[in-house]
């Protein structure tokens, strides 16, 4: 019975991995339980996501290319990329570095979108995987950590 909640728990994981801790102490499941299900849901999903970021960055880029050649020249024009988002991108990434953002972009926006953020902008790093590794060790442990002070007091 408990191996439907645990699934879940992994599940939800593998998406929102920041908020889903939250619901340990409401399930019934341990401190232990509810980390390591989180924990290893966002494990397989940054692995899945990171090493495949190519794949959905070439599909992004072909969705890209079929667009321009549907366009007609003269009257419809897909709008030029501002160099304010290339500029905040870049200030956002000489800020926090590569550590900064392997940390918290997975655990901010979510596991998938991160994984294939930090992919994007350091994957030819080889140590970024680990940063993401240990950030989600790290995290997991501050969000369920408070996940339980809230539920069973400071």
């Amino acid at each position: 019975m408990k191996i439907a909640v645990y699934l879940t728990f992994f599940g939800f994981s593998t998406v929102k991995f920041l908020f889903t801790p939250f619901g340990g102490p409401t399930a019934g499941l341990t401190f232990l339980e509810t980390y390591i299900c989180c924990v290893a849901g966002a494990i397989v999903s940054s692995l899945v996501f990171y090493f495949s970021s190519a794949y959905f960055m070439e599909k992004a880029k072909e969705r890209k290319l079929k667009k321009m050649q549907n366009l007609v020249p003269g009257k419809n024009q897909l709008p030029k990329k501002s160099s304010a988002g290339k500029k905040r991108i870049l200030k956002i990434r000489n800020k926090f570095g590569i550590i900064g953002i392997a940390f918290f972009a997975p655990l901010i926006l979510s596991i998938p979108l991160g994984s294939i953020i930090v992919a994007r902008l350091y994957g030819n790093y080889v140590r970024v995987y680990l940063f993401i590794l240990a950030g989600v060790f790290i995290n997991g442990l501050a969000t369920t950590g408070l996940a339980y002070a809230i539920a069973y007091g400071f």
